[in-house]
């Protein structure tokens, strides 16, 4: 017992104080894009376009435009771009409140590093602000590869410590306040996700996490898959989309926190 009262003093406190402390994250991290907004007419190649798995990228007449809804953050278009118009910022706060929202057509904004509450971009669907104080989430792996999967479970750790903030997992859905959608949603996991959807009592929110769960990802078009949560739910229940090939843990955390608001306290 002594033992184990002394490993933990020697552990110390590891939990982040964020948002108010941002995270420490790998350098190879990709997460805002940040685009050049001027004209691509000199550019012959198109060669981000050939690059891009997913079509998430387009060249309109004022310049490039990316679709973190159906970008895998691979940053080939960005090492395939001969102009370096396409760049990828370290800042992890990439969830949206609407589809369009995800959008990128200029560059990232020059205070996005600053710790703190960042405003969720986009206008909400609807008020939210009867989850603030706790929320009760139904998680639904709907055909996923595990990898999102793994980063919504590792929010639990010590490091993020979900709980804090008033947001839990429920083992039933008729016992949740909404559901977290992961994968691409494939024809096997349709019904399931409906069936989940319909048990959980109104109100109710729907997040999408990752790639995949916002359009499909690189199962996009396929007999197999049904391209997302809104190809299968009822047009305009997501209340919460986080972009990502996964999604960073803390990017995951930060659309959370943009439901949950009122527990984020103010200094």
């Amino acid at each position: 017992m002594l033992n184990i009262i002394r490993e933990r003093l020697h552990q110390g406190y590891r939990t982040l104080d964020y948002p108010f402390t941002l995270p420490s994250i790998s350098p190879r991290f990709a997460g805002l894009p940040s685009l050049t907004p001027t004209s691509c007419k000199a550019c012959k190649s198109r060669a981000c376009l050939a690059a891009c798995p997913t079509g998430a990228m387009r060249i309109l007449p004022s310049g490039p435009e990316l679709d973190m809804g159906r970008c895998l953050f691979c940053r080939a278009c960005e090492n395939a771009c001969p102009e370096k118009k396409i760049t990828f910022t370290h800042e992890h706060r990439i969830a949206a409140y609407s589809r369009e929202a995800l959008i990128v057509r200029g560059p990232a904004p020059e205070d996005i590093c600053t710790p703190g509450i960042r405003k969720t971009p986009g206008e909400q669907k609807r008020d939210l602000s009867l989850f603030g104080r706790s929320l009760k989430l139904r998680e639904v792996s709907a055909g996923g590869c595990m990898a999102c999967e793994d980063d919504v479970n590792v929010l639990g750790t010590l490091i993020y410590d979900l709980g804090r903030f008033g947001i839990e997992y429920a083992a039933s859905p008729r016992h949740a306040d909404g559901i977290l959608v992961t994968g691409p949603v494939t024809e096997n996991m349709r019904k399931a996700l409906l069936d989940t959807w319909e048990a959980v009592p109104e109100p109710k929110i729907v997040i999408a996490v990752g790639t995949c769960a916002i359009s499909g990802g690189t199962f996009r078009g396929s007999r197999e898959g049904c391209g997302g949560v809104e190809s299968v739910l009822p047009e305009g229940s997501v209340d919460i989309y986080v972009p990502g090939c996964p999604p960073n843990p803390w990017s995951i955390l930060d659309g959370l926190l943009s439901v949950a608001w009122k527990k984020r306290r103010a200094r």
